[in-house]
């Protein structure tokens, strides 16, 4: 399978957690394991069962056998008593009764260990009964439909004292086998009784209630304990990307307690680690920028200075633009510092009053700004976010002039689009367009003042936030801005 459709897969049928995967893979391993597990046993359940009930069968066909040729033997007058006698005091195994004709029996049908012992059961008997003018018939049979004379009577119209001690009705009724043969002309022999194991069919069967209940408890039981313990090992992972955040949008980073297993606690440890080195690297970078932004200041006033005492006009005037352009990048250097690295807490911000007093400002006498907000707060920095939105809104005017604002609500992000009726920037610019001191043919023409800093602060603003900026060229013409952050709820 190739990689592309790999990661397909697993997106479309895997959750995105490491908790749900986790859980899913113990689910299907449980439950593989217990169908297996489950199939071997069923096999072995049945053969086991098969076996024994056609032994049981076997021993059940001989005695029967004989009971047949032993009422067959006996004189017709003692017939009657002997019967009675056994009805009363019991004796054998098997309740019996002498019909003029087989009984209708409902067999059961549909199952498989039923027709192997019925079968069984017929052969013995034929074998044993050779002399009958008819084959002995063989069934089993419900108790609640089981019929017992050729008169209708039913086995549940009889005396308990008659049946209690070979038939198993109450409480729970157990399948009957009946045995019918003629042991002479108009003279059927019926014989009924159950198995050794009366339940051998739900003893034979492997998907019983209880069994499939001790089989979903076990897999409940396996995914509460994988659970529980898949939280605990993942809590110091969701604390390391906690603080990770934190550390993207704050000046203010926390350490990372170094708890968990071997492997959590090394990872909490370099974590931490990385965090104090890369600190430690915004303070020197802020320290050196400042102090390489002030200490070019004084060389370039005295380089100004001096270029005053000049006596060639255009000489003096060309040095003045090279010294002009040193001091706007120094200006530009020190400023994109001080920009992206305001220490504020977060708090939430009202997006819409923000735009709302961002287009309000006079940034050019003969731009307009339309802004269309809808109520939507943000948990943010004020003065940074208010620096990244004002960098768009002077980029809109300065090479649009007419610039529209919309704000509103995309699902749990707020999405601000700005859009100018400039000349837009070629695909191939998109991406350029937000670096450092990069400012394309269009940009220089009609701001020459500027450094190339405004959209790259704005998006450094922006992500640290945990929010993205975009560009598109609008269908109509002119480039449209869009920006999203996560919404705060509704109040």
């Amino acid at each position: 399978m190739p990689n592309p459709e790999r990661r397909r897969w697993t997106r479309r049928y895997l959750p995105d957690s490491l908790l749900g995967r986790i859980v899913v893979v113990m689910a299907l391993g449980v439950i593989s394991a217990q169908l297996v597990g489950t199939l071997l046993w069923a096999r072995q359940l049945r053969e086991s069962a098969r076996a024994e009930a056609l032994s049981a069968g076997h021993a059940i066909a001989l005695n029967a056998a004989g009971s047949i040729r032993f009422f067959r033997d006996l004189p017709p007058q003692f017939r009657p008593i002997l019967i009675e006698q056994l009805r009363t005091m019991g004796g054998t195994r098997f309740f019996i009764n002498v019909n003029k004709a087989r009984v209708p029996v409902q067999p059961v049908e549909g199952n498989g260990l039923v027709d192997a012992v019925v079968e069984a059961m017929q052969g013995d008997l034929t074998r044993n009964l050779a002399g009958n003018t008819q084959a002995p018939s063989v069934a089993f049979a419900w108790p609640e439909t089981l019929q017992v004379s050729d008169d209708g009577r039913m086995v549940r119209d009889l005396p308990d004292s008659w049946v209690e001690a070979t038939l198993l009705l109450r409480p729970r009724p157990a399948p009957v086998l009946v045995i019918q043969a003629e042991f002479e002309p108009g003279r059927w022999l019926y014989l009924a009784t159950t198995m050794p194991d009366p339940y051998f069919l739900e003893n034979a069967n492997p998907l019983t209630w209880d069994r499939v209940a001790l089989q979903l408890v076990t897999l409940l039981t396996a995914l509460v304990i994988s659970v529980l313990l898949v939280r605990g090992l993942i809590r110091p992972l969701n604390k390391i990307a906690s603080a990770a955040n934190a550390f993207g949008s704050d000046t203010a980073p926390e350490s990372v307690p170094e708890t968990g297993t071997a492997e959590l606690r090394r990872t909490a440890r370099a974590f931490n680690e990385m965090q104090a080195r890369i600190q430690g690297y915004l303070v020197d970078r802020e320290r050196l920028f400042l102090g390489i932004s002030h200490g070019l200041k004084t060389p370039i006033m005295r380089l100004k200075l001096r270029t005053e005492l000049l006596d060639d006009d255009t000489l003096r005037a060309e040095f003045h633009e090279d010294l002009d352009d040193l001091d706007v990048m120094v200006k530009a250097a020190l400023q994109s510092v001080k920009d992206t690295d305001i220490h504020e807490n977060l708090t939430p911000v009202r997006l819409d009053t923000l735009l709302a007093r961002l287009a309000q400002r006079p940034i050019h006498p003969d731009a307009t700004i339309e802004c269309t907000a809808e109520p939507v707060s943000v948990l943010g920095k004020p003065l940074a976010l208010e620096r990244a939105l004002s960098n768009l809104l002077d980029n809109a005017v300065l090479y649009g002039e007419r610039v529209q604002v919309r704000l509103s609500l995309q699902g749990s992000r707020a999405l601000v689009e700005v859009r100018d009726f400039g000349p837009g920037i070629a695909q191939a610019s998109m991406s350029a367009a937000f670096e450092p001191h990069v400012r394309l043919s269009h940009g220089q023409q009609q701001n020459r003042t500027g450094t190339g800093l405004g959209l790259g602060i704005a998006r450094n603003i922006i992500q640290a936030h945990g929010g993205e900026i975009r560009l598109h060229n609008h269908a109509e013409g002119g480039l449209v801005v869009t920006v999203l952050l996560a919404a705060l709820p509704a109040d």
